[in-house]
């Protein structure tokens, strides 16, 4: 939606908020009709709840008042119906994408949601080190295969509990490929196994059930086997520090050699040595970096890096930036895999006050899987609500439906076409194994092959929690009276807008021929008061002011007159003509308007003065000297026409004793 379109939008709905009422009375008296549709009192005398905020007694003049306005909403919306802008493509889609957003918060439990941003802010106070030994499952892994990983998790950890150090149990069982040493190969050289160390990490920066099982192992100690959507983990904490937060470094770096003999390992530390010592004596940080570092990319900026989390450093290069404390602080020599680094301190970004990171947290909470949290517990509340009723036996039917053709997104729904009966049920609604079928056929993709009875399961229990929440989102407007108010407000908003738009703005900028038309039937309402014809002359050269004034008597132009005075690159004059109004310039307003010059006002070496041509009597203004004003006038002109056009054309009734009883 347009910015414009936006903004007047939001008045008319303010406007249909003000005038349409949430409470229903049961038994109402009518009110009045409106093209033979009945309006109850209830929806006027919400007029009343929303402006009597401060118990104020509303009088029976603003009653009138309002009653018009009612009216004249209702007048409008009748027509836009009648001319069927509420069946048009652009205004269902527009309505829809309002009802997508205003129908948000019924799907998020609120309770959820704000528990898990105080969680999130707490962990962002504290960053982990952690190493984990891992025990893979596919994402279609049969219950056996499950209990296959779980135990071998198990006996892992007795090792560890024996006795048996992380490091060799992680590098015997773990299936994570970077806790083991990795041969020299054509693609790649020898690579260094991590051990199953994962160095520092912050919240957000694993996936939710590894965080927890994370952030709920006590330092030192290893954790029970932690299920997350890629298998079980064993995870030992070894550090907790306080949020590092983002932070800004430069650095110093001296490379070791590929295949570098202990000799150069040496030779490489010395010189790093030498250089540090050349930094405690005063030379300084940037020129060390200029002349002596590897890393070129950042050397022509001081060594100054992007801005990183803890989990963007290999941990060494990180456990050192704890230490530095102060901007400007910078460590000594630190090795890390890639060489000899001297980091130097630039900037450290620390959490913010809670209520500053409120709707920062709530956002990524939402993108992280985390999210799902709070769209399970409205899930099981819907389920309970309506109750679900299910039938296995018709979701297991599709075992020998299903082929592996799906996993190449070629399966179809008419290879189903034999299984017509019910597959659950929500309240009194009956799904059917078509439904399924069709969703299977929708919804799939070209991925890795599965096992067909597990990758059923999981597509059916999808099915039915989006099934769930589309049941529910359709019985919104049903079960929250003032979510459907909301909706006709703003349906009633749209069409008020894209109708008056049609019958009034635009028309009135489009309709050259009827403007013109009506600022000729109305021009004398338009008209300049006294004004001053007159220039203003600003000389930043004294001797010259008379000079100047002696060129304006003889007649020379006003252009001819710059040429004359402005010689060389230095502007001397300058002039400003016109004809002013009174407030418009504080010059003129100071000066009498009589023709001829001005007194000369001196203010640090330059003059000026006013020559006045002519005081100008009150005359009309043409149509594009206030064509803005002018065009507004029309539009309230054009505004009153179609007002007074439609109750012509629609009868409006008020019962009047019913209105005698609200005054």
């Amino acid at each position: 939606m347009n910015s414009v379109k936006g903004k007047v939008l939001l008045l008319v709905i303010v406007l249909v908020t003000f005038l349409s009422s949430t409470a229903q009375v049961s038994n109402d008296e009518v009110l009045m009709t409106i093209a033979g549709k009945r309006v109850f009192v209830s929806e006027f005398l919400n007029i009343y709840q929303k402006n009597n905020v401060k118990g104020e007694t509303i009088d029976k003049k603003s009653l009138d008042e309002y009653l018009d306005l009612f009216i004249n909403f209702k007048l409008k919306v009748k027509q836009a119906e009648e001319l069927g802008l509420d069946t048009v493509t652009s205004f269902r889609n527009e309505l829809n994408g309002y009802r997508d957003q205003l129908a948000k918060p019924y799907f998020t439990d609120e309770a959820t949601l704000d528990r898990l941003i105080k969680e999130a802010y707490e962990r962002e106070k504290t960053d982990l080190r952690a190493s984990h030994i891992f025990f893979r499952l596919k994402p279609d892994a049969t219950p056996a295969d499950t209990l296959a990983a779980y135990k071998n998790a198990v006996a892992a950890r007795e090792k560890l509990l024996k006795g048996a150090s992380f490091e060799s149990v992680a590098a015997e069982f773990s299936e994570d490929p970077s806790a083991k040493d990795r041969e020299a190969t054509q693609q790649h050289p020898f690579l260094k196994g991590n051990k199953g160390d994962l160095g520092f990490f912050a919240v957000f920066d694993m996936v939710y059930a590894f965080e927890n099982g994370a952030w709920s192992t006590e330092a030192g100690k290893v954790s029970k086997p932690i299920r997350t959507e890629y298998g079980y983990h064993l995870i030992k904490v070894t550090a907790r520090r306080p949020a590092l937060g983002k932070v800004t470094v430069a650095h110093l770096f001296l490379a070791i050699p590929k295949n570098a003999t202990s000799e150069d390992s040496v030779r490489v530390q010395k010189r790093i040595d030498s250089i540090y010592t050349k930094l405690t004596g005063g030379i300084s940080f940037e020129d060390l970096v200029k002349t002596y570092s590897d890393d070129k990319g950042s050397a022509a900026k001081g060594g100054v890096l992007p801005a990183f989390g803890v989990n963007r450093m290999v941990p060494e290069f990180v456990e050192a930036i704890y230490s530095l404390n102060n901007v400007g602080d910078y460590t000594k020599p630190i090795l890390t895999s890639y060489g000899w680094h001297i980091v130097k301190l630039i900037e450290r970004k620390s959490q913010k006050p809670f209520d500053e990171e409120k709707v920062e947290l709530k956002q990524r909470i939402m993108k992280d899987n985390r999210g799902d949290q709070t769209r399970l517990v409205v899930v099981a509340r819907i389920r309970k609500e309506y109750g679900v009723t299910e039938n296995q036996e018709a979701k297991k039917a599709f075992y020998g439906v299903v082929t592996d053709s799906i996993f190449f997104g070629k399966w179809k729904s008419s290879e189903a076409d034999n299984l017509t009966g019910m597959i659950f049920k929500i309240g009194n609604t009956n799904f059917r194994q078509k439904d399924f079928a069709d969703y299977l056929a929708s919804t799939q993709r070209k991925q890795e092959k599965q096992n067909i009875g597990v990758y059923v399961d999981k597509m059916y229990e999808t099915f039915l929690d989006e099934s769930l929440l589309k049941w529910e989102n359709s019985q919104l407007e049903q079960k929250y009276p003032e979510f459907k108010a909301l909706m006709g407000e703003y349906r009633d908003g749209i069409l008020l807008f894209d109708l008056t738009d049609q019958k009034v703005w635009s028309k009135a900028v489009k309709d050259t021929l009827g403007l013109a038309a009506f600022y000729q039937n109305n021009k004398n309402s338009y008209k300049w008061d006294t004004r001053l014809d007159a220039s203003i002359y600003t000389v930043k050269d004294v001797k010259t002011v008379q000079k100047v004034k002696n060129f304006i008597k003889s007649g020379l132009s006003d252009k001819d007159l710059l040429k004359e005075i402005n010689t060389d690159s230095l502007k001397v004059l300058t002039i400003e003509s016109g004809k002013f109004s009174r407030k418009e310039n504080k010059l003129i307003d100071s000066i009498p308007w009589t023709p001829g010059f001005s007194a000369d006002i001196i203010d640090k070496g330059t003059t000026v003065f006013v020559n006045v041509h002519k005081v100008l009597k009150p005359e009309v203004k043409e149509l594009n000297d206030a064509r803005g004003l002018i065009t507004a006038d029309y539009q309230n002109y054009l505004e009153k026409e179609w007002i007074a056009t439609l109750k012509a054309k629609y009868p409006v009734e008020v019962n009047k004793s019913v209105l005698a009883k609200i005054k």
